[in-house]
């Protein structure tokens, strides 16, 4: 019985790389602290190679917690002082995958540690095939004549980077996302692009903090990638105004995508003046978000040319604003993707002559319809109307209602004629 009861210490019998193993699934710095839990962890710890095991480290600022404002400056530079002492102790050629998160410090922590980052990541002999890396508050600059890995296969910058490089150069690279990066301009996210040629997927977002935010969209605004398969825009920048470097019509001018291997889209933006959707033949589904400026006078942005440049696809989620989206107010310059009657405002006053309407969704291959959070007001009810009357190779149309409304909801839309032969049916989901 008291054999049974008597304390033993079984982290003691594990092999070094099951510690490891261990170690790798928890944030770095409980790693670090995880000295008490046996005396052979202990002695790893007090040795420095207890992390000589791990392939993964990471590192997470959001995780400490401060008594006030006043404290996180000095905070900061004591969490990366942690992180340089760990880094120091860690062979650049083991780690597999690296996380940072952190608010940002003096000036003078930062280039040691992110030396380290990129010394892994030029390391020939290593494996290092995910790095993530997020700053939130102090701008940290990263220059390079050649930014490069042989092994990196997903990469992730966000916020507060300003990357300078003269070329990038990485062949294993498939995931790609820059989220809102403040000092990444067009010249060096083209070369970073331009590096990746094996890259599949593309995740990226520009979103503006306020009217005084100085950077314009770049990243969502030009795509432009042979290799891309998955792509996921979303973009909500500052209206522009007296204090901005940029005005209004710079910010949201064009949008230009050419991505000939592009086979799944997701676009999520406010309406843009115009839109290049070249060489997309190879797309498939389509989720839009698009959303009609409130605050402009006269509406501002024309769809024709997105509804144009994805044509080719089998499947389209929207959103409701999408649908108000498209159902704007009437322009000479709507397209007929959406339900609206352009007109000439100089000839409102001719009589207008009865004529055969014809649409560009006629020939559209959209097999599945997916409408979410459908309100049911009468310009969504005007949309739906247009594309059941006219998508002649629907399938299957699913919608989202409000579980309040839905018999009525229901009954409007069951009411609604279907082009499509081989749709016979509205599914609520």
């Amino acid at each position: 019985m008291r054999s049974c009861c008597s304390s033993r210490d079984r982290i003691s019998d594990l092999p070094d790389e099951i510690l490891g193993k261990i170690l790798s699934l928890v944030p770095t710095k409980v790693a670090v602290s995880t000295s008490v839990l046996s005396k052979r962890w202990s002695r790893m710890n007090n040795n420095n190679n207890l992390l000589a095991h791990v392939d993964t480290l990471s590192f997470d600022e959001s995780m400490v917690v401060y008594p006030n404002e006043e404290a996180v400056s000095g905070s900061s530079d004591r969490f990366l002082d942690f992180l340089d002492k760990t880094l120091r102790n860690c062979l650049t050629k083991t780690i597999k995958k690296f996380s940072l998160s952190h608010r940002g410090g003096s000036f003078t922590r930062s280039p040691a540690i992110y030396g380290w980052i990129l010394s892994a990541l030029e390391e020939e002999q290593g494996c290092l095939e995910e790095v993530h890396l997020e700053c939130t508050r102090i701008e940290v600059n990263l220059e390079r004549r050649l930014l490069t890995s042989n092994t990196l296969v997903k990469l992730t910058l966000s916020r507060e980077y300003c990357l300078e490089v003269d070329r990038v150069y990485f062949p294993a690279l498939k995931s790609l996302s820059l989220l809102t990066v403040g000092g990444l301009d067009y010249n060096n996210y083209r070369r970073l692009i331009k590096g990746c040629p094996v890259l599949e997927e593309l995740f990226i977002t520009d979103i503006g903090a306020d009217t005084l935010d100085p950077y314009p969209p770049c990243c969502t605004t030009h795509v432009k990638s042979a290799s891309i398969k998955r792509l996921v825009l979303s973009v909500d920048m500052p209206y522009g105004g007296p204090n901005n470097l940029h005005s209004f019509h710079e910010l949201h001018d064009l949008t230009y995508v050419k991505a000939p291997s592009l086979v799944y889209l997701d676009y999520s933006s406010h309406v843009f003046m115009d839109y290049r959707f070249l060489d997309l033949d190879s797309l498939l589904q389509v989720r839009l978000n698009l959303k009609l400026w409130d605050h402009h006078k006269p509406i501002y942005g024309d769809v024709t040319n997105l509804a144009a440049g994805i044509s080719n696809i089998t499947t389209l989620h929207l959103s409701p604003d999408s649908l108000e989206g498209l159902v704007h107010r009437v322009t000479d310059k709507c397209g007929d993707a959406c339900a609206c009657t352009p007109y000439n405002k100089h000839k409102k006053k001719m009589k207008k002559k009865k004529s055969k309407v014809i649409s560009c969704l006629w020939t559209c291959p959209v097999k599945v319809l997916e409408i979410v959070e459908y309100g049911g007001s009468f310009q969504e009810l005007k949309q739906m109307r247009h594309f059941l009357g006219n998508l002649e190779c629907l399938e299957t149309v699913r919608v989202g209602i409000d579980a309040d409304n839905s018999m009525f909801l229901r009954a409007n839309l069951l009411a609604l004629p279907i082009v499509s032969s081989n749709c016979n049916n509205i599914h609520f989901i």
